[in-house]
């Protein structure tokens, strides 16, 4: 996951971009737009970081993999090293869109162009470039008092909670292509893959931190959010269940997925299958990559057993912290229709 909490708006170019092939021009920018004051900035900032926060990671490439004659790949490494030409730079990258965006139902839009710094990846700071298109206009009231009455008008402008297409490409692993991270929202269509085939050309970021962290996502959603539509399981079982998942990372070296369904669903060949078909259904949505044996990353292991809760929470009296042996934990209702739970153990501490 990337880590936006110190993340700081350094410059932003901005261009209009047409659809060549329908003959709309491409609206260059003489420099970079002023710099925002402080409520613009998180604006800015939520529009353009807020979908990356669980990111799949891919590299800029070319259609030999030699990423060196990929020209996103070419501007952003000049943004990195001569961030004095970061402006010079956006305009290259507008035209290589206008160039590359032919399909005649491409929507012209906004370009934006972005240099962050102090962007957390895996515990480092690192610089970042962004690269954003709006093609969703919508429109926004506007009241006017005029004395005791009020006037009602419209503009049309960009919804800050839609990011229609973005990039971004971190200062990390150049050699290999760059780690970069891509939200394309508008649709699967052929005319709308522009934006990672024709103009970005990426592929999918493979490595053992990838393969382990992707499933472990994909294991705590399945018990915290598919599990429950399927199962009338408890919030101890849930925990339980997330807490075998994290132990088997921690207690091996090499990945099984057989081993890790036998460890952590037993031989509950249903929820195993549950288990095997959501996993499918995420790999696709997301355009995720898993093998079925890999070597362990203790990196991702540590990163990712932060988010694995393993928290009761009861109603605002009590919070029980599970960390195994659920059959320590039972849950009831009284007499009274009262719910409850009764802790075992062997020693107090």
């Amino acid at each position: 996951m990337l880590d936006f909490s110190l993340v700081s708006l350094n410059a932003v170019s901005v261009h209009q971009t047409g659809n060549k092939t329908n003959g709309e021009p491409l609206i260059i920018s003489k420099e970079t737009v002023a710099k925002p004051d402080e409520n613009l900035e998180n604006i800015l900032l939520k529009y353009f970081l807020k979908p990356f926060h669980q990111p799949t990671y891919y590299h800029l490439t070319f259609s030999n993999n030699d990423h060196d004659l990929n020209p996103v790949y070419h501007y952003a490494k000049q943004c990195f090293d001569s961030p004095d030409s970061f402006h010079i730079q956006s305009i290259h990258l507008a035209k290589h869109l206008y160039e590359t965006a032919l399909h005649q139902n491409i929507k012209p839009g906004d370009f934006y162009v972005a240099q962050f710094k102090d962007m957390q990846y895996e515990g480092n700071l690192v610089e970042a470039i962004g690269i954003f298109k709006s093609e969703t206009k919508d429109h926004f009231l506007k009241m006017e008092r005029k004395g005791q009455n009020f006037d009602i008008d419209f503009e049309a402008g960009t919804p800050v909670d839609k990011l229609d297409k973005g990039c971004l490409i971190l200062n990390i692993d150049a050699d290999n292509g760059f780690k970069v991270c891509v939200v394309d929202k508008i649709n699967k269509s052929a005319e709308a893959m522009y934006w990672r085939d024709q103009f970005l050309k990426i592929k999918p970021c493979a490595d053992n931190y990838h393969f382990t962290e992707n499933f472990l996502t994909i294991t705590k959603d399945f018990v915290t959010k598919q599990l429950t539509t399927e199962y009338e399981v408890s919030k101890a079982d849930q925990i339980d269940l997330l807490n075998r998942s994290v132990a088997y990372f921690k207690d091996h070296e090499k990945f099984s997925q057989d081993e890790f369904s036998k460890e952590v669903f037993g031989n509950d060949e249903g929820l195993i299958t549950s288990f095997n078909d959501f996993k499918t259904q995420t790999t696709s949505e997301y355009e995720l990559e898993l093998k079925d044996g890999f070597d362990i990353s203790d990196q991702a292991v540590k990163k990712q057993a932060r988010v694995f809760k393993s928290v009761l929470k009861l109603d605002k009296n009590f919070h029980i912290y599970i960390h195994g042996n659920k059959n320590m934990i039972e849950k009831g209702v009284d007499p009274d229709g009262r719910k409850y739970y009764k802790i075992y153990f062997n020693e107090e501490s």
